[in-house]
Formats: C-alpha cells, structure tokens, sequence
C-alpha cells in the first residue's frame, strides 16, 4: 500500500509537493521501475522513503540497519543522508529481488554504504549481537515477514542505541489491524506485538498514517 485510504488523492499530491527532503532523480527511477514488479505491492511509497530519510538525517545516523530490502529502494533513500562512511546492514533473502536495486545503488554512488547480508534476518541480527554490536546502530527499519516481527524487533533494538530509532511498516495491514472482526493469525500477531511496543518502557513509540501505517520507535 503506497497511501492510506485515511488521506484522499488531492491531500498526497498536495504533500509530495510540499515534501522535503526531495526524492532524489535515481531514487525516483528505482521506485518507478519497482512500480512495474509483479510484487510491487512490497514497494514503501515515497512519502516514506522521505520520511525515513528525514528521520536518519535528523539523529545523525551513521550506522543502519534494514531488515527486508526488496528491490532495494528504501535503503537507498536511507543511504543517500549517511555520511560518506556510513553504513546500512541490509538484510534480506532473495538475491533476485536485491539485485534490481544494486545498478541504482552503484549510479546514486552510495553501493559502498550498503552492505547487503543475504540470508534470514533472524540469523544475520543474531550474528551482529555476537559480534558485539549492540547499541551500535543508530536506525533501523523492518519490512519483511510479519511473521518474525517481534524477533526482529527485540534484535533491532538490542542492537540500536539509546536515542536511536527503529521503524516498523505495515502497522495497519491494509486495514486489517484495526479490523476488529479480523481474526486471522497474521493479524492478531501483528495486533499483539502493536500492543506490547505501546506499553514497552524500553521506547517511545507512536503509530502514523503514512503507507500502510508506520510505527515509529525512539529507544530511551
């Protein structure tokens, strides 16, 4: 879902007219090729490419980490606002998918800020903790099955610093979150992990409408 239902067409065209940091030319063209993907429904709308990349720029990120990269569009406008030596621990299990997103990488010039680590994310995140890297990242975002959210979550946050953020998309599932006749296993665990980040002392967490509804959390 690139726009919530809660907005209407005249409000988005509005806001990405207003909206700042721009999408840069490469990021647009990534995004645009990713629009003629048979699962281009996986692609963040460029209202949250935005976002994401404000928020990053915001705390000084310098150390990122990415779990569910697709064709790679989100953690090229996450890279493009790090700093020269920066870095974005991409993680993700399709090297087909991953691959789209490596010639845009290379011609926006930030291919050496993203290491991509191929494989499940759930070993990848517990391979960085045993390499001592917790509270060494600055960012992270989680897009990838709904399924291992929560494990992703608690490593991510392991993981990032105090001050840092970690961002969730698909708070909403397409409505079916707040669906309350909704039953579904998906959702009920998507519903469950919403409600523990929301009383997690660990964060200060708040829900937006943007995509497909976003969780934005600040680790205290």
């Amino acid at each position: 879902m690139l726009v919530t239902d809660i907005v209407d067409e005249r409000a988005v065209a509005f806001m990405r007219a207003f909206s700042s940091p721009r999408e840069s030319a490469v990021a647009a063209k990534l995004r645009e090729a990713t629009a003629e993907h048979p699962r281009r429904n996986m692609q963040i709308g460029m209202e949250q490419g935005r976002l994401m990349a404000q928020l990053a720029t915001m705390i000084g990120a310098r150390r990122c980490l990415e779990v569910g990269v697709f064709t790679g569009y989100s953690a090229l406008c996450v890279a493009e606002r790090l700093p020269p030596d920066g870095t974005l621990v991409a993680c993700d299990i399709s090297e087909e998918y991953t691959a789209i997103g490596k010639p845009f990488w290379e011609e926006a010039g930030v291919a050496d800020r993203i290491e991509l680590r191929l494989g499940p994310a759930s070993d990848t995140l517990a391979a960085l903790i045993d390499e001592g890297r917790n509270g060494s990242f600055d960012f992270a975002f989680i897009d990838a099955d709904k399924d291992g959210y929560d494990d992703y979550y608690e490593k991510c946050l392991r993981l990032t610093r105090n001050g840092g953020i970690v961002v969730l998309d698909n708070a909403f599932l397409r409505g079916a979150t707040y669906d309350l006749g909704n039953e579904k296993d998906r959702t009920v665990t998507m519903r469950g992990l919403l409600a523990k980040i929301s009383t997690d002392e660990r964060v200060d967490a708040s829900i937006l409408p943007v995509g497909d509804g976003i969780v934005i959390a600040c680790k205290r």
